[in-house]
């Protein structure tokens, strides 16, 4: 017979999960979106040792599991000196990780750009990068958006594995809670409808949020 009574006696250690699950994916989704606006500009106005660069960066964390790159991170990398806690391993994971998968998106609504607005901006003596910040990358974010926001709530789901590496998230403290409680059933219950209730939050905020404040229209099919 199911009993959420223990379960939901520890709802002060779902909310402390809740929190670090929130911040990891607030960081590592500003970084990582960064990080791929800034791999989508080098493979569209860089070198070609640039380009080739970041094609394989791109490649290696597109065909790779995160579960291994992760493992990497915090297992591997010690091994030649370089050492992370936990919770700086799980943001340089998702972070990377973003990185790759936000380029090829975002490259994709660059190269959607129509010509004749990059001509008419260095027609009017525009720099290259006020041409791409300015120009080009508000339109393309538009464009791709949706696709965007789709990644950005993958990494928040993605952020249930960096309880592997001991990050306090709240897959972490779920575990915890299901140990100390006997009730496995019953917190993984809760757990998902946490997960459930925070992925549609955060699609919901990310679709009011880009239109308005990120780069200043609607996204191509959706009204305001």
């Amino acid at each position: 017979m199911l009993d959420f009574t223990g379960v939901l006696a520890a709802w002060p250690v779902f909310l402390e999960g809740l929190a670090i699950t929130a911040l990891l994916t607030v960081i590592s989704c500003t970084l990582g979106t960064l990080l791929g606006i800034a791999c989508a500009w080098c493979r569209v106005q860089g070198s070609r040792a640039t380009r080739l660069a970041v094609a394989c960066y791109v490649e290696f964390f597109r065909n790779t599991p995160f579960i291994v790159q992760i493992f990497f991170i915090y297992f591997g990398l010690p091994a030649i000196g370089l050492r992370f806690a936990s919770f700086p391993a799980a943001i340089f994971a998702l972070t990377i990780n973003l990185g790759a998968y936000a380029c090829e998106i975002i490259r994709a609504g660059i190269e959607a750009t129509p010509k004749g607005q990059h001509e008419a901006a260095q027609s009017l003596g525009l720099g290259r990068w006020h041409i791409f910040t300015r120009v080009v990358l508000p339109p393309a974010l538009s464009r791709v958006w949706p696709g965007l926001t789709s990644q950005l709530v993958i990494i928040m789901l993605a952020t249930a594995v960096c309880s592997l590496i001991s990050t306090a998230e709240l897959s972490y403290v779920t575990n915890r809670i299901a140990a100390e409680t006997f009730r496995q059933f019953e917190s993984y219950i809760v757990v998902t409808l946490l997960y459930l209730a925070l992925s549609i939050m955060f699609r919901r905020l990310l679709q009011w949020l880009g239109p308005r404040f990120l780069f200043g229209c609607a996204p191509v099919g959706v009204s305001r």
